[in-house]
């Protein structure tokens, strides 16, 4: 399963979890704001997923490490002079995610999408 493929189920985005309300109603958008802000509220550390690629990654329960991170910008079609600057490429993931997550049914406020 691909990393961007596990942020996808973390969030009910495209799984089974969200199957049994396609079968007696179109499909909705998933809340993700909402998910990711319990998520949030749970977690140990206080965490700005709205900001933070890494913090969005560790409220999902996923690897947020270096590597990780490069991975996933690599599978999200990241350019190659990012990859080598951390925090471009950090901000560019997150924007990238978001955007995506928006794309594949997540109900994503306009203000995050900027």
């Amino acid at each position: 399963m691909s990393l961007f493929s596990s942020i996808l189920s973390k969030l009910g985005i495209g799984s089974a979890e969200a199957a049994p309300a396609a079968a007696s109603a179109p499909i909705g958008a998933v809340d993700v704001v909402a998910k990711l802000e319990g998520l949030a509220a749970s977690h140990a550390e206080k965490l700005n997923w709205k900001t933070s690629i890494v913090d969005l990654l560790k409220i999902l329960g996923l690897d947020s490490s270096l590597t990780s991170r490069k991975e996933l910008a690599t599978e999200l079609g990241c350019p190659a002079a990012m990859l080598e600057d951390s925090a471009q490429m950090n901000v560019w993931l997150h924007k990238t995610v978001v955007q995506k997550l928006a794309d594949n049914g997540g109900n994503i406020p306009k203000e995050l999408l900027d």
